[in-house]
């Protein structure tokens, strides 16, 4: 039998927890936000509260998953405030039931930190410097490589060989992403590539009172340059935020150094994370949820509005100065 979410039951739930544990949890299962994976907060007997991740078949190896924890483990090792994966009967991380990978983690509740002085941008840049130094120390084999010909090209071959657009649409797309990639080929020529988190948008870095920031929510960690990790904070692009990079780089530097070179793909891989997420949706189109959340996915609209953010983004990438610190 294939691994699907409906054979998540409450009470399958806990027997899986509890087996892997080797604890007696209370009848608590109480659902938390996620589309991807499926997420609950349990309570063991002794009280404490824990957080179990069914992850979603299909999306990633256990290998790919065992990637994701090394790194989050080397962070903690490193005494970088991240919400670790809690090691299980089975000597590892990652628990399996009917198919389905989990793993389990304790609760850790914060709040998205308030940026309102220089000092909390530089805040921001020494936790990512932190992040970063541990994902210098190993690579990440079974992880996405961030490469416009490892993830771009891929993708963009995906929306056109699903024949979601129009010939039309699919024509202007072609040419835009064909300008958006040779720039991208290019930029991304000598570029290191190490562990990340990936997704490092605001949302994801928490401030715990009393103790600080937090990163969380690594699912997205790949092997790409460690400035993808750094314009996901700004508030706007890279040319309207000077003043934020470089307070960020202040903080980051105290832990690692910052090539200035991987600023010039600060824009390039805000289009890139554009095509990501409409190739990301072209695979969710028959899901329930996705069409629901999604209604108007996929038609002539839509894809005006794509392609007129695109051709909007190469412009912006015209226009980057090859940026550098000074300005």
């Amino acid at each position: 039998m294939s691994a699907c979410f409906e054979t998540l039951t409450p009470d399958r739930i806990l027997d899986a927890v509890e087996t892997e544990m080797g604890i007696q949890l209370t009848g608590l299962t109480s659902p938390l936000p996620s589309y991807i994976n499926r997420v609950y907060e349990l309570q063991s007997v002794s009280g404490e509260r824990l957080i179990t991740k069914f992850y979603r078949p299909g999306r990633w190896s256990r290998s790919a998953l065992q990637d994701e924890h090394h790194f989050v483990l080397d962070c903690a090792a490193e005494e970088v405030p991240v919400v670790a994966p809690l090691s299980l009967k089975n000597g590892g991380t990652i628990g399996e039931f009917e198919g389905l990978l989990f793993a389990v983690f304790p609760k850790k509740s914060g709040r998205e930190m308030d940026l309102h002085t220089d000092e909390g941008w530089r805040r921001l840049g020494s936790l990512v410097g932190r992040i970063h130094l541990a994902g210098s120390r190993r690579a990440a084999p079974s992880r996405l490589r961030m490469h416009p010909e490892t993830t771009t090209i891929p993708e963009v071959q995906l929306l056109l060989d699903g024949a979601f657009m129009s010939p039309h649409q699919a024509r202007r797309f072609g040419e835009i992403t064909d300008k958006i990639i040779e720039i991208a080929l290019n930029e991304f020529e000598d570029v290191e590539l190490q562990r990340i988190h990936g997704d490092c948008h605001r949302a994801n870095i928490l401030e715990r009172p009393g103790e600080g920031l937090m990163a969380i929510d690594f699912d997205d960690m790949v092997m790409g340059p460690v400035v993808q990790d750094i314009w996901l904070l700004l508030p706007g692009n890279a040319n309207s935020c000077r003043h934020e990079i470089n307070l960020i780089l202040e903080g980051y530097e105290q832990f690692m150094e910052f090539d200035d070179r991987q600023l010039r793909l600060v824009e390039i891989l805000r289009a890139m994370r554009i095509i990501y997420f409409l190739a990301w949706c072209s695979t969710q189109v028959d899901d329930y949820t996705f069409k629901t959340n999604f209604p108007d996915w996929g038609s002539e609209l839509f894809w005006q509005r794509e392609i007129a953010d695109l051709e909007h983004q190469y412009h912006a990438i015209l226009k980057d100065e090859r940026l550098s610190r000074g300005f």
